[in-house]
């Protein structure tokens, strides 16, 4: 089983690095932008077990390690491999 991990700033918070790459983006001619968020994926594989304790497991390490639940919000996919 295969988890992606999707992790960015919560909304409200200055993305400095996405800030940046708005302007340099904008200064190689690409126009409209009207946001820019940078953010982490993280892609686990893990021995086959039930869907239901492999996003328990993901769940703690994005609590424990992966995130900063302070200033970062995550979302989570599965798929089998």
């Amino acid at each position: 089983m295969k988890a992606k991990v999707y992790i960015t700033l919560k909304r409200g918070l200055l993305d400095a690095q996405g800030k940046t790459i708005k302007g340099a983006l904008e200064s190689l001619g690409f126009q409209n932008l009207h946001a820019v968020r940078m953010g982490k994926y993280i892609e686990i594989e893990m021995d086959r077990r039930s869907e239901r304790s492999a996003k328990q497991d993901v769940e703690r390490m994005c609590q424990k390690l992966l995130a900063n639940p302070v200033v970062e919000t995550y979302h989570i996919e599965f798929c089998r491999l």
